[in-house]
């Protein structure tokens, strides 16, 4: 199952069809809202995804910023998108995919079978001379059927868990993992244990994905390992998401990577499950479960297979009873 596809590859399939669905997911933090760009200028066919009306949640603080919307409530838009069973998708935004990997996520978490996130996002279309157009055009509505759980996730008791007798990775910038800043959570820091591992380091200097060799090596650096088991469920999250399987929570962590219900909570002497029998390599969150869905793009480009924290530090830093750990080590 492909994860990207090239500005090329794309035009070419527009030509020659069957078209596939194009998500415009433009969304910055802080930023201008991302429909007025979308008229602007984007691909042609496009529709535009509100990232947070669309591809979140709302609830308390202690859910987080942007919680996974409910699976009605995404059938809903997805079919307000115009998608149908057995489509394509193709998602994209104009800041190296770090918004359109949400979309990317949550619909192969539903069970899309062909998800592809643009390499190089609008730059690398706009780069190659690529036409773009105008305006918002009305969508006729598609009548797809969603699943949800194919993908693993983690509550806050396993993200701690894992940080503590596995590997986290915190996707976010060096500053808000050490605490020295945090622009919109009410506290700084990150979880204890947990790796920095920022997601402009999954990308080259033109925003393109870096190749799956050198994404490896960067993941492998900082302790990621492919467990058996896990390993083996690196290659297989496409075909269980594309089966649209439903996998049981452990707290709710999934144990959807291999298939097979698993516990990765406590064990029965109180002490976290080994990351090997938990179905997954790594567990991965940022500020609000948005680019960290990046983050699991680049640990799958890889080979290894990733759990979501879908709270976050948003969630986290809302539990007052969470520890908080500031500077460059994980802190344990």
């Amino acid at each position: 199952m492909h994860t990207l596809i090239t500005p090329a590859d794309l035009a070419a399939l527009l030509v020659v069809g069957p078209a596939p669905r194009i998500l415009d997911v433009r969304w910055k933090l802080g930023g201008p809202p991302g429909r007025t760009e979308f008229r602007r200028g984007h691909l042609p066919g496009a529709v535009y995804v509100d990232l947070d009306t669309e591809l979140a949640g709302h609830g308390e603080p202690t859910d987080g910023r942007h919680p996974l919307p409910a699976p009605d409530d995404l059938q809903a838009a997805a079919r307000g998108w115009g998608l149908n069973d057995g489509d394509t998708v193709v998602v994209y935004d104009d800041l190296g995919n770090m918004s359109s990997a949400r979309a990317w996520w949550l619909l192969r978490n539903a069970g899309v079978r062909d998800v592809r996130l643009l390499d190089g996002g609008l730059g690398a279309w706009r780069a190659d001379g690529l036409p773009v157009v105008e305006g918002e055009e009305p969508v006729t509505p598609g009548s797809v059927t969603l699943g949800f759980g194919a993908l693993p996730t983690l509550d806050a008791d396993a993200a701690a868990a894992l940080a503590q007798d596995g590997v986290l990775l915190d996707a976010r910038a060096a500053e808000r993992y050490r605490g020295d800043s945090e622009p919109i959570d009410p506290r700084a820091g990150h979880i204890p244990g947990a790796v920095n591992a920022p997601t402009g380091g999954n990308l080259d200097a033109d925003g393109r994905f870096l190749p799956a060799a050198e994404l490896r090596a960067r993941f492998e650096a900082l302790g990621v390992r492919a467990w058996p088991g896990a390993d083996a469920a690196a290659g297989r999250v496409g075909e269980l998401a594309s089966a649209g399987a439903p996998a049981s929570p452990v707290g709710t962590t999934s144990g959807a990577a291999d298939g097979d219900e698993t516990e990765a909570g406590p064990d029965a002497s109180g002490g976290a499950a080994a990351v090997p029998d938990a179905g997954f390599d790594v567990g991965v969150y940022c500020g609000s479960g948005v680019t960290a869905a990046h983050e699991a793009v680049a640990l799958t480009l890889a080979g290894f297979a990733p759990a979501l924290y879908p709270g976050s530090w948003s969630q986290w830093s809302n539990m007052p009873d969470r520890p908080v750990a500031t500077g460059d080590a994980p802190g344990h």
